[in-house]
């Protein structure tokens, strides 16, 4: 069913549509769809995202002030957001424009989380234009145009609140205005943060995002387990993990190995749901107008490909994959669960992880590279036996392991290992065969 508002649980620990069923947040990053795609475009690229299971899209709303934005981005639209570049008179060619897109993302089920403005628009940036009492207009404007809207909002513009840390506030207070108390509110923060580090306890701030880094060391499992532990209970995603294609340092680039162990270590360790994204994709780059230049620049070691063949990078459909997998089981009732692997965990990014429901239906780990695990703690299942499965989390397919008595401890052996040999474990509770 097609959401029309995204609200938080009783529990605090994850998403609910309008009528309080379980939503999971899956979203697709490109950050300057409002200025890059034109509508053939973006129908193309909108019902490849729904297609392959994203729930959500992750967008800027003000990215540069002018044509060109401060890190070469030209816009197509030919509309530039702000009158004499005063948020208080916001130009209605760019906001008609920007509800289109909003309106054509909501058909076909998708729902836009909207960062507000670039971090250049506030006290600080290169091009600050946002002062508190603008702000929290600015806020009310976006609040009250997108009410009847599937839309979250993201202050925060890829930054620390620094000295801006009022403007943020007010801009965040603005949309809660605006919005009646419609729309969810968190902060998108900088490189390495979580949201919580500032603004957990804030009235405003309904649930957590993560930017855990585009690097191969990138490790989101301790951001999602600090953010977990906290009081009052918020869900928690991972908005920004590694990018797909991202260039790191003069080593390969990440690949959808890297793509899959931030998802599921993520879920595992708590989170409501995970971002995604390919550097190609966040800036819709064309071979003709691409915003930077092609494999030069400060992105040597990386050629950037055409918008059309990021959109087939293997890791966006295995993220579709995992969001299948947990929604043939009650996700939302997983706790984390790390002490139930009694072999060896792994470490930093190569971390297996491990959960299981709250009502002992079932229990989930991930092994980054296969291998052998073995599972204590089965009494917390329900039922005496035990089946077990595989799934592969680069094809969806399934593989039985089999049928057991629950006992103390099991060991499971995957069907392959190897650096990039991902499985994940499923334990489903049964009652007894001969009962």
């Amino acid at each position: 069913m097609t959401p029309t508002r995204i609200k938080i649980s009783a529990d605090g620990r994850f998403f609910t549509d309008q009528d309080g069923r379980p939503w999971f947040y899956l979203a697709d990053t490109c950050w300057l769809l409002f200025k890059r795609a034109t509508m053939k475009e973006l129908d193309e690229y909108l019902q490849d995202r729904a297609a392959k299971g994203f729930t959500v899209i992750q967008a800027y709303v003000i990215r540069g002030l002018g044509e060109t934005d401060p890190d070469g981005n030209t816009s197509l639209i030919g509309a530039v957001p702000f009158q004499d570049r005063d948020p208080n008179r916001p130009n209605e060619d760019f906001f008609r424009h920007v509800d289109e897109v909003v309106a054509r993302a909501n058909a076909l089920g998708l729902v836009m989380a909207l960062v507000t403005a670039k971090s250049w628009h506030v006290p600080g940036g290169r091009e600050c234009c946002f002062d508190e009492a603008n702000a929290r207009t600015f806020g009310a404007f976006l609040g009250n145009r997108y009410r009847d809207r599937a839309v979250m909002w993201l202050p925060g513009g890829d930054s620390a609140p620094a000295q801006a840390d009022a403007v943020w506030q007010a801009m965040a207070r603005g949309l809660k205005e605006g919005s009646g108390g419609r729309h969810l509110v968190s902060y998108h923060g900088d490189w390495v943060t979580s949201s919580s580090e500032w603004y957990h306890g804030a009235d405003w701030l309904d649930f957590n995002t993560i930017q855990s880094g585009h690097t191969w060391e990138s490790d989101n499992y301790a951001f999602v387990s600090v953010d977990r532990a906290l009081s009052p209970a918020k869900p928690t995603v991972d908005i920004e993990p590694s990018y797909e294609n991202h260039p790191v340092g003069g080593r390969l680039p990440i690949d959808s190995h890297k793509v899959r162990t931030q998802a599921y270590t993520a879920m595992l360790a708590g989170a409501a749901g995970h971002g995604y994204g390919a550097l190609d994709l966040f800036c819709f780059f064309k071979d003709a107008d691409g915003p930077f230049p092609r494999g030069g620049g400060g992105w040597k070691e990386l050629a950037f490909q055409h918008w059309r063949t990021a959109c087939a990078y293997e890791g966006a459909a295995q993220m579709g994959l995992m969001r299948k997998l947990f929604e043939t089981r009650p996700w939302w009732k997983l706790v984390p669960g790390q002490s139930l692997m009694a072999s060896y965990k792994g470490e930093g990014n190569q971390r297996r992880t491990a959960a299981r429901a709250a009502d002992g239906s079932f229990m989930l780990a991930y092994l980054p590279e296969g291998g052998t695990v073995t599972m204590r703690g089965l009494d917390v299942l329900t039922g005496s036996e035990v089946i077990a499965s595989w799934f592969d989390p680069r094809t969806g397919q399934w593989k039985e392991a089999g049928r057991f008595k629950k006992t103390g401890s099991l060991s499971f052996e995957a069907p392959t290992s190897g650096e990039k040999d991902d499985w994940v474990l499923v334990l489903d509770a049964q009652p007894s065969s001969r009962s």
